[in-house]
């Protein structure tokens, strides 16, 4: 199993079936994460952590503090696709695989915009 990402008619496997999708609120400035995982069902979003609150970014009352991040497990059904935009007012998304950790612009073109994230079958390895 693979997760990819795809901007029009690029698509690029990311050699994983599990990553990690990091990103600043653009106003709060505070880090974004979430880890996504493929399944038989689709994508499920395994966890969420953000740093701080405010600004919609408030964590759910089940959310738990550790090393300085919130933590929880969003109940949502899996999803056949994620849309993520690039807007160029924040920074760009940074995609992990293990530990290893790429800017989006790094995988896709920067006009690259949206880009959607789906499971994969026979797309190259980015």
């Amino acid at each position: 199993m693979s997760i990819c990402l795809a901007a029009g008619a690029l698509v690029i496997s990311l050699g994983a079936g599990e990553i990690t999708l990091a990103w600043r609120h653009s106003v709060q400035k505070s880090l974004w994460e979430e880890v996504w995982r493929e399944t038989p069902d689709g994508l499920v979003i395994a966890e969420a952590r953000v740093q701080g609150s405010g600004a919609g970014m408030e964590p759910p009352p089940e959310a738990r503090l550790v090393d300085g991040l919130w933590r929880w497990r969003p109940q949502l059904p899996p999803l056949k696709e994620v849309v993520m935009r690039r807007s160029g007012a924040t920074a760009d998304w940074r995609v992990c695989v293990g530990a290893k950790c790429r800017t989006m612009n790094a995988l896709l073109p920067a006009e690259a915009d949206p880009v959607v994230m789906r499971p994969c079958a026979g797309a190259q390895p980015g």
